[in-house]
């Protein structure tokens, strides 16, 4: 079972009615404390599925204080062990929380791993790096260990989570994150394209350039299992190699037939690329909203609607329109055979 502790600042007076609403949300504790300045503590121990509910409760009722603050504290352990109901549960107790980490935790999850900034740069260059030896090389334990990696899946999960609230900030954050590392992660591959001897027939480099629409199932997947890792608290490094296996090697290979002169055969990895792309946000937005992922206010919650709508109604356009590419592709891929 995983837990939180909700720990509330406030003024002092506004403790006893605080405390009072969180017991009624069925906590698994609460505790007061005195700080200076005739300030207060309130932590509450709850499950993790119910970090959303309590914070929103208490934003709603003491966020106009002065000196309100909420902080969110992962536990790692506690004795003695809380006890667990093994009733039915009741309609109450399923209310009491989304199923997942709480919408704060969510975003200070994705937003910190998804900054522009020189450890994901080198994060970026170094998985290229690895990723591009083991496709010269067709060496598959090489590339995985590229994929575990996986630095182009956090910003791909802030895009979607960006496109689910409505957050432009976020979203243009993203935007900056993925294209720089798509940009640096193409540029590496390149290079290493025009420096070493790539065998267009190695069968890790060739299976990622004939793309057909299986590939589409794989990339939906991936950007659902990218987006349920976050949401569920599941160490993100795992669920990355999903990712990164319908995103990383693609790209990787792009560049390194472009840098080796084989342009089109680029062309084909460069379209199962931008299908895969395509196809993550597409799941990453779609698996956050069936996750209720919302944000706190009504009106905030309009604007993120009409955000997820347009977002939505892009991608499933162009993931048609790359649908309709990859058949025609696929099309003249077999006719160059049968010529051949």
């Amino acid at each position: 079972m995983s837990l939180r502790i909700i720990e509330l600042i406030a003024a002092s007076e506004s403790l006893l009615e605080a405390r009072k609403t969180v017991e009624e949300e069925n906590i698994l504790g609460a505790w007061t404390d005195s700080v200076d300045g005739g300030r207060g503590i309130l932590r509450v121990l709850v499950n993790v599925d119910q970090t959303e509910t309590i914070s929103d409760i208490l934003s709603e009722q003491f966020g106009t204080e002065e000196d309100f603050r909420i902080m969110l504290f992962s536990v790692e352990a506690t004795l003695p062990q809380p006890e667990t109901e093994e009733d039915e549960p009741s309609a109450e107790v399923e209310k009491e929380g989304p199923g997942r980490v709480s919408r704060e935790e969510l975003y200070a999850d994705v937003t910190s791993d998804a900054e522009l900034n020189s450890v994901y740069l080198a994060m970026v260059v170094l998985s290229t790096l690895v990723a591009g030896i083991g496709l010269i090389l067709d060496d598959v334990a090489t590339i995985i260990g590229a994929m575990v990696i996986a630095p182009l899946l956090a910003p791909n999960v802030s895009l979607a989570l960006a496109a689910t609230l409505g957050d432009l900030d976020l979203g243009w954050q993203s935007i900056k994150a993925n294209a720089t590392g798509l940009i640096v992660a193409l540029g590496v591959a390149f290079i290493m394209g025009l420096i070493f001897t790539v065998d267009p027939q190695s069968d890790e480099l060739i299976s990622r350039t004939m793309v057909n629409l299986k590939h589409i199932i794989i990339a939906l997947a991936a950007g659902s299992a990218g987006v349920l890792a976050f949401t569920r608290g599941v160490p993100a490094t795992i669920v990355g190699v999903m990712v990164a296996v319908a995103l990383l090697p693609p790209l990787v290979v792009v560049g390194l037939l472009l840098g080796a002169g084989y342009m089109q055969l680029a062309i084909g990895a460069g379209i199962l690329t931008l299908t895969n792309l395509i196809c993550i946000n597409l799941a990453g937005i779609s698996t956050f909203l069936i996750q209720g992922v919302r944000p706190r206010s009504w009106w905030e919650e309009k604007k993120a609607q009409k955000a997820s709508r347009i977002a939505l109604t892009t991608w499933f356009i162009l993931l048609i329109i790359f649908a309709i590419i990859i058949w025609y592709w696929g099309q003249f891929n077999v006719k160059a055979m049968i010529v051949s």
